[in-house]
């Protein structure tokens, strides 16, 4: 089964207006006419508006680090799924490990935003992943099996088709560690082996899983040329045009 790898950017707490324009500006004409793989760019909320605009007529998608659950409401600070969809976003993160660690989102939560995502034709982008104490007690299988039955509670086989999975081992983020191609690889197959389980082989075959644990343009190539791995969550290496290009063109 022949799936389309996604290769997507995440910024983070990064960036002004201004700097994602130039970003964007920048990058585009790199890309244009580029048709193996998907590219997406994950900015956050306040630049929204400014690179869906500079990245409009282009195949780059752009969509929301985080949303909440709920459509609209008393819920200072947070980015609602109708909101995303007015401003031309077409995908956003759930379940981030930095939402998981720092602001205490729950397998329920990423499993309530899942739903909101598909209820509204957004693109979810589910993330998953062990941290080190948990890899280092033999965990892993254990861990990414519970996030993924806690996030596809309810989901069913026919609405299960636009989600994509990012495995993010978490103690390779921002350290400089990196899984190696074979550890990623058992990874995803415990994930797609899960979502089999779940919703069927048919389903499992055609899920994207992608890798997000310090990719760099020295690694893209190792990870994302293995059969299991279907494309990239980038973190600090998406920040500068020329890197998220040699990690897009591996």
């Amino acid at each position: 089964m022949s799936r389309k790898k996604l290769i997507a950017a995440n910024w983070k707490m990064y960036k002004t207006p201004s700097e994602a324009k130039a970003f964007v500006d920048a990058f585009l004409p790199t890309v244009a006419g580029y048709t193996r793989d998907e590219i997406a760019l994950f900015p956050s909320p306040v630049l929204l508006p400014t690179v869906i605009e500079a990245a409009k007529g282009s195949s780059v998608a752009v969509g929301a680090q985080n949303i909440y659950f709920a459509e609209e409401g008393a819920f200072t600070g947070e980015t609602s799924i109708l909101q995303l969809k007015a401003v031309g976003g077409t995908h956003t993160l759930i379940g981030h490990s930095e939402r998981r660690q720092y602001f205490g989102e729950t397998d329920e939560i990423v499993n309530k935003k899942l739903h909101t995502a598909l209820k509204h034709g957004i693109v979810p982008v589910v993330c998953i992943g062990e941290v080190l104490a948990e890899r280092e007690a033999g965990q892993t299988e254990q861990v990414l099996k519970t996030q993924v039955t806690g996030a596809f509670a309810g989901i069913t086989p026919e609405a299960a088709a636009p989600i994509v999975i990012a495995y993010e081992p978490v103690w390779a983020i921002g350290t400089g560690k990196t899984a190696t191609p074979e550890m990623a690889v058992d990874a995803h197959r415990i994930v797609r082996a899960e979502v089999a389980k779940l919703l069927g082989s048919d389903v499992a075959s055609k899920i994207r899983i992608l890798y997000g644990g310090s990719v760099k343009p020295d690694n893209a190539t190792a990870l994302c040329s293995q059969e299991e791995i279907d494309g990239a969550l980038v973190g600090g290496a998406s920040l500068k045009p020329d890197s998220f290009l040699a990690i897009v063109k591996y």
